[in-house]
């Protein structure tokens, strides 16, 4: 199995990250395991593969702009060996100076996602040539996310982290600032991703390849049936 920290501790071992923050970012890693596992014991759904990308992720709406978003985790769909995977890259400036709280509520978030995906394929409700622009966003609006976390997991406080990170848009100021200040100020590394090309090209012979257990959309059913009566709840 693929070593999550593999990227991070590449990019030390070339002098890329410094030893203060590379430890700081192995130690507080068990953060990613312990949220990742809570989240699994919540949903009853396997978390799907997750690696640590060493860099500041930064988006624009296009590449003339002064205005730009942290993004802090993205949920990416690949093709690899004709094989689909959904991998979840996680930013190391995230596992560093993020709270637990906040670790947890995004790592909820892109598992929302990766759910959202799998509905789509499973529906073929999903483009040929392009994936959504929701699975990349630097707010991470919930307006249109089917899936309701009330749905989804059955942790308490999971949900309340989810709620007070995730009112209608994702934004959490302090973190920022300390991610400003002890990452991009000091020049480490950084990718800068214009949200108009933020896409994925999926063809339509490798999405009729993609193969999802009939258990798992029948799970997958079961929890768009709760999300859409969570809706309806809340519209009436």
């Amino acid at each position: 199995m693929l070593d999550p920290l593999i990227r991070l501790k590449t990019a030390h071992s070339e002098g890329l990250i410094p030893d203060d923050v590379f430890n700081l970012t192995m130690k507080r890693f068990p953060l990613i395991i312990n949220g990742i596992n809570r989240i699994e014991k919540a949903s009853g759904i396997q978390y799907p593969i997750a690696y640590v990308e060493p860099s500041l992720i930064i988006s624009a709406p296009n590449p003339n702009s002064y205005e730009y978003g942290i993004l802090f985790a993205r949920t990416l769909p690949v093709m690899f060996d004709d094989k689909f995977q959904v991998v979840i890259q996680i930013s190391a400036p995230l596992i560093a100076y993020g709270l637990k709280g906040t670790i947890h509520a995004i790592l909820a978030h892109e598992f929302l996602h990766f759910l959202e995906l799998i509905r789509k394929i499973s529906k073929m409700d999903l483009l040929s040539d392009e994936v959504s622009g929701n699975l990349f966003e630097n707010v991470y609006s919930d307006e249109t996310r089917l899936f309701e976390p009330r749905a989804v997991f059955n942790d308490r406080t999971l949900l309340t982290h989810i709620t007070k990170r995730f009112p209608a848009g994702f934004r959490d100021h302090k973190l920022e600032d300390k991610v400003i200040h002890f990452w991009a100020d000091k020049n480490l590394p950084k990718i800068n991703i214009s949200l108009d090309n933020n896409t994925v090209k999926l063809s339509a012979e490798s999405l009729s390849k993609i193969k999802i257990s009939s258990s798992f959309i029948s799970k997958i059913d079961q929890l768009q049936e709760k999300s859409l009566k969570i809706h309806k709840k809340k519209l009436y």
